[in-house]
């Protein structure tokens, strides 16, 4: 069987990894683990192909401890029941667990008394964010350890590395052109930039690798966009941040992300959003214009989507925005929450008891509308509209808008 090239690869030792100098260089918390030979329990937490499990063989082969490589998602209760006899044999015990955010209770709860008492040294790898994929239980015994995503920089050194290296370059030639398209095509990820490299081998013509291999069978760049993970949330945030923003630039960047993965469902569902939450009344006609845009969008499909989309985004961008709406409404509902739940006011129910007639709510003298207090009395005088003044069509709205005083003597 063919050993990938980028397990060929594996770094050995901390100076072999590639970026994350954050943590490796001297001083640094995997250098000072190795120096004093201690390893403690952490969570590692960051995007694919950036060391995380190499990093914790390397540390456990260093601090010469034995460790179990377990998967989460696919080890079972008597495999971790054997880790903890081992531990028990060994007097401790490194268990290094890949997508640690999807071990469930049951596991969790028999590795916990083990993790307290440090029989067990639990090194979990995630590329979900920690603070909210991972259990209290298991967090509050680690130490989060962030991966940086590696830049294209670093990539290339780790082709480079792989070309001077390994065997299967022996009669090879790369362009650099070639290496640093494929450190740029890897959006960070390093296992797939070497398996890249690899799959460059068998297209190559005249035993030379050039941007036109790469090109012949890499369709798309490698994007890090997965809608159950942050990726995908990170973007749609930076989506969203830039139009808000008025930034029609970086807006118009991350609808660009958003298309090649061919999103548009998540692209259609914020850009509703958007327009009613931060353009809103500064410009309601732009919540119309929004939905003719996403229509025609999921009419014409992809690639030529990405049109109608790129002319509502610059539209959205660069249009006057407004949340006086969207704030008023989560003022109130974050009172509710707070518990201020009040009855309706007898006189606007629909059958109002023991209000005297001059009191009741008069469906004939229409200049009296504006002049009832419909709050409970007990929110009276609260105002959760507060207009903003970014267009004439709220100003000529807040013209028409004056905050009703407390009434002393509502019913």
């Amino acid at each position: 069987m063919n050993i990938p090239l980028s397990h060929r690869l594996r770094p050995k030792t901390l100076t072999d990894i590639v970026g994350q100098r954050h943590l490796i260089d001297e001083g640094r918390l995997f250098s000072q683990l190795i120096a004093h030979q201690r390893c403690i329990s952490m969570i590692f937490a960051g995007p694919p192909g950036t060391g995380k499990t190499t990093t914790a063989q390397i540390l456990a082969n260093h601090i010469d401890l034995p460790f179990e490589l377990l998967n989460a998602v696919t080890c079972n209760k008597a495999q971790i029941e054997r880790a903890i006899h081992k531990a028990q044999m060994e007097r401790q015990l490194i268990v290094i667990m890949d997508e640690i955010h999807r071990l469930n209770k049951d596991k969790q709860d028999l590795l916990l008394p083990h993790l307290e008492t440090g029989l067990i040294v639990l090194i979990g790898m995630t590329t979900a964010n920690p603070y909210q994929a991972i259990n209290l239980a298991i967090r509050s015994r680690c130490q989060i350890v962030q991966f940086e995503p590696v830049t294209s920089e670093d990539i290339v050194v780790a082709l480079l590395r792989a070309i001077h290296t390994d065997e299967l370059f022996s009669s090879l030639h790369v362009e650099q052109a070639a290496i640093v398209y494929i450190a740029r095509q890897s959006s960070g990820d390093i296992r797939f930039a070497l398996n890249t490299l690899e799959t460059a081998t068998l297209m190559c013509a005249d035993k030379i690798i050039t941007v036109d291999t790469i090109k012949s069978f890499l369709q798309t760049p490698h994007l890090l966009h997965d809608q159950s993970e942050d990726h995908h949330y990170n973007l749609v945030s930076a989506f969203q941040k830039s139009i808000r923003g008025s930034d029609v630039d970086a807006a118009l960047y991350w609808l660009a992300r958003l298309c090649a993965a061919k999103d548009l469902e998540s692209i259609a569902r914020r850009l509703l959003v958007i327009a009613y939450e931060d353009i809103g009344l500064a410009n309601p006609q732009a919540v119309q214009r929004t939905h003719q845009a996403i229509q025609t969008a999921r009419e014409v499909g992809f690639p030529e989507a990405s049109i109608p989309l790129s002319v509502i985004v610059t539209d959205l961008a660069l249009s006057p925005k407004s949340r006086s709406a969207y704030s008023g409404v989560k003022k109130a509902l974050t009172m509710i929450e707070e518990g201020h739940t009040y009855d309706v006011p007898e006189f606007i129910k629909l059958h109002p008891q023991n209000v005297p007639k001059n009191k009741q709510y008069n469906w004939n003298r229409r200049d009296l509308w504006y002049e009832y207090n419909y709050l409970p009395k007990e929110l009276q005088g609260t105002q959760f509209y507060l207009p903003e003044h970014t267009s004439r069509y709220e100003q000529s709205l807040a013209q028409h808008y004056t905050p009703r005083k407390k009434d002393d003597e509502t019913y």
